[in-house]
């Protein structure tokens, strides 16, 4: 088979599951914070012996390196916990529509840091995006659990975003293995202390849930987006990811049996249409703009 095509159909694979992940937070009987802590820690045990089998070294480059490493897996270990709640308060497909707001928050994040002027076309999506929220959320107010998964997810998506941009910034020059090496490492280290009794007295039922969750669908993931990267473009990547709530909604369906309201289904449509025209425009300029 031609090595782009196995590349794309491995990276729909890995897509898949990286939208599978939203199913564990209910089908683990644990916090959300639990099974964040689980969660890095399988992941970080797998992508340890990732970086070692690559032949690269656990140690990064400098002491600064060592700092930007550990903010992110602060907040990456933010991100985590809300996203898992999420799911939680409103259920899968809910919250997983909820965090893919975060390409387009990530558009308006961009030009504080790059201090570059927000294009009309943003604020297009970004309204896009607001009218998606209004229908997935049944009524303005907390004490209804859909509304305050939506809410958490839209902070679940926020944090992500941050995330992302200060990785590309100031995080990059190290491998997708190794970057997430060494946040999962920051996370286990940072939640692990806090973790509750129901955590330390899991059945092996459970254990193996986590397992499964930071190796296949954590570790494993994120080391085939390295090798499909090999032989894609960043913009088909990109376009792709932005099929995993389409794949978590699917998943939540077939193994949950959720069904989604008409005004979930519409919303989703909505955000995640305002997601890609982000990706897509993203790229135009990346590859239109002079080095």
């Amino acid at each position: 088979m031609d090595p782009v095509k196995r590349s794309l159909y491995s990276l729909h694979f890995t897509v898949m599951l990286l939208g599978g992940t939203a199913l564990f937070s209910q089908v683990i009987p644990l916090s959300a914070y639990d099974i964040t802590v689980g969660r890095a820690i399988f992941g970080c045990i797998f992508l340890f012996c990732l970086v070692k089998l690559t032949g690269e070294t656990w140690s990064l480059n400098s002491t600064k390196d060592y700092f930007i490493g550990t903010v992110l897996g602060v907040i990456m270990t933010l991100h985590w916990v809300t996203y898992f709640a999420a799911m939680q308060y409103a259920g899968v497909s809910v919250g997983i529509i909820a965090l893919f707001t975060f390409p387009v928050i990530t558009v308006f994040l961009e030009p504080l840091i790059d201090k570059v002027k927000l294009a009309w076309q943003d604020v297009i999506s970004v309204i896009v995006v607001f009218m998606g929220i209004i229908l997935i959320v049944p009524e303005v107010s907390l004490e209804n659990d859909i509304t305050l998964g939506v809410l958490v997810g839209v902070l679940s998506a926020f944090l992500y975003a941050l995330r992302n941009i200060a990785h590309r910034q100031y995080f990059s020059q190290y491998s997708g293995i190794k970057g997430m090496y060494f946040q999962t490492l920051i996370i286990s280290l940072c939640s692990i202390w806090f973790a509750s009794d129901a955590f330390w007295s899991m059945d092996t039922h459970t254990l193996g849930l986590l397992v499964l969750l930071g190796t296949l669908f954590t570790a494993v993931p994120h080391a085939m987006v390295a090798a499909c990267l090999r032989h894609l473009r960043a913009k088909t990547f990109s376009l792709v990811a932005c099929m995993q709530p389409f794949y978590g909604v699917v998943l939540a369906i077939i193994v949950l049996n959720e069904t989604p309201r008409w005004q979930t289904l519409i919303g989703g449509i909505l955000v995640i249409s305002a997601a890609i025209y982000e990706t897509i425009h993203t790229q135009k300029q990346a590859t239109t703009t002079p080095e």
